[in-house]
This record gives C-alpha cells, structure tokens and sequence, in this order.
C-alpha cells in the first residue's frame, strides 16, 4: 500500500482495543500481511491496538487468503480477526462487540447482529448500552498447569473456539508479573493459548487478568472472560444451569451467563472512538 492512505476505526470492548479496517468487498486490502497488521498495532509508530478486525463480505474473502472463515460460518459479515503479531486467530469475545457495533453504526444493523468468524457464525443482541454475545457451547478438555516466576498452579483447559488455560489462584492477581509469557505445557497447547489468572471476589465474582497468545497482557479479554466464568462455575457446581457470574477485569466489568441450553453469553460494553486515514 506504499504512498496510498486507506480508512480505519479505533475501538475498544473493556479497553481490549482494535484497528478496525473497513474492506467490504476485498478490494482495500488483499490478503493481510503479518507486517502490516503489526505496523498498525505499534502503539509508539502506528495507531496502536491489540489486534486488527477487517470488516468484510464473508462472500467477498478469497479462497486462497489464509485464514478464511469457518466453513460453518453464514453471516454475512465476516471478521478477520489477526493478533497484535500478525498471527490469526480463531475468535474474539470483545472483538464481536466492537465488529457488531461497527456493523450497527455503518451499515444500518438491527439490535441482532449474525458475526461469521473462524469458529463459526456469532449471533449478537444490543440492549441500551451493553451488547451480548453468544460464544457457543465450551469444551472442558482436562488440566494442565501454568507458571509465572516461581509459582505453579493448576489450570483448566476450556475451549471457547480458541484454546484457555484458566487457574485459579489464591493472592491477588493484581501483584502478579505479567510482563512476559506464562510457562505453559506446549504438548498440550502447541499453537499457544490464552492464560487466565483468576482470584475469587466473593459469590458469583471474580477477578481476572490474562496473558494472549500474539499479544502480551491485554486490559480484557472476551473468550478469557467466558472460559474464566465457565471453569469456575464447574468448580462450583453451576454446570450449565443458568447462573451468572460478575467478572473484573482491568479495562472495566462483564458479566457471564452459562445457560441451561449449553451456551456461554457474555455481555459487556463496545465503543468507536476514532477515525481517520493511515498509510501503514
């Protein structure tokens, strides 16, 4: 894209922020390269963000770009969700958000929004000033364990469409070291995975940071937030029976609901908060 200038959108779910590129039928952008996706994440030389969504036809992405949708997937916008380092993921919690309200805000959506995304299509509702999204069924895939420094715990494996590993701990997770990966068992995990630390606030609440994969710490993390509440709520006994948990994160407040029907919403806020034009 040297010397020509394209449209983006900045926006954020919880502070977990975005570089949203509108591309609806292909033609801005082409496949996405790990460098470009990279530049426009740089928070000291490009727009900054923990990752990059291109808002796009689902019809309208190649075949033989990498990464296409699910095969399941028949929303009619598609969100091509890269991590901070230009890799690919699967799904984005708070992404949804942002996509749908893009999506709200541009092209004329209703309250109920279809997302296609790599794990499947997404369905989204908006309620004031909230917006919930329907993660799907998760999968409980057994225990592993997770490190930071000289502590060791014991995590949950929990699929929400892209791989958790969630561990609860006993101190606060506010006095926790961050800054660098997690030790984590690569056997298990050999395309990296999202690791939650989780500190029990009372009945129904917790706190939780989290370290992603291609990112580093982020202030929030959706699919984090709904394996947080799950693994916690099988080790209460709440097994898809309809119970809601409160979960605090550092960039704001989500609540989870694990329904009786198998299904994880999360519910929690989305905002567009600039716009303009780059020649990253």
């Amino acid at each position: 894209m040297s010397g020509s200038t394209y449209d983006f959108v900045k926006g954020h779910g919880t502070e977990n922020d975005f570089v949203l590129l509108p591309d609806p039928d292909g033609s801005v952008h082409g496949p996405l390269s790990d460098e470009r996706v990279r530049a426009l994440c740089d928070r000291h030389a490009g727009i900054g963000g923990d990752g990059v969504l291109r808002v796009i036809r689902t019809a309208a992405y190649a075949a033989d770009w990498p990464g296409a949708p699910a095969t399941t997937a028949e929303g009619e916008w598609f969100m091509d969700y890269r991590n901070a380092d230009g890799s690919i993921a699967e799904m984005c919690g708070n992404g949804t958000r942002v996509f749908a309200a893009y999506l709200r805000a541009h092209h004329r959506a209703g309250e109920e929004i279809v997302v296609a995304t790599r794990a499947g299509d997404k369905r989204l509702t908006f309620d004031g000033e909230l917006w919930t999204v329907d993660l799907g069924e998760p999968l409980l895939l057994g225990w592993s364990e997770v490190s930071v420094g000289e502590s060791t715990w014991k995590a949950r494996h929990v699929d929400m469409g892209n791989p958790h590993a969630v561990a609860l701990v006993e101190e606060p997770v506010a006095g926790l070291d961050l800054g660098r990966q997690p030790a984590f068992d690569a056997a298990i995990y050999p395309h990296g995975v999202n690791i939650e630390l989780v500190e029990r606030l009372g009945e129904g609440r917790l706190r939780m940071r989290v370290h992603e994969r291609g990112v580093g710490e982020t202030r929030s993390c959706g699919t984090g937030i709904g394996a947080t509440a799950v693994a916690t709520m099988e080790a209460d006994g709440h097994v898809a029976d309809g119970a809601t948990y409160v979960v605090d994160v550092p960039g704001g407040r989500l609540t989870v609901t694990w329904t009786a029907d198998d299904r994880v919403l999360l519910t929690g806020p989305a905002a567009l908060v600039a716009t303009g034009t780059t020649g990253l």
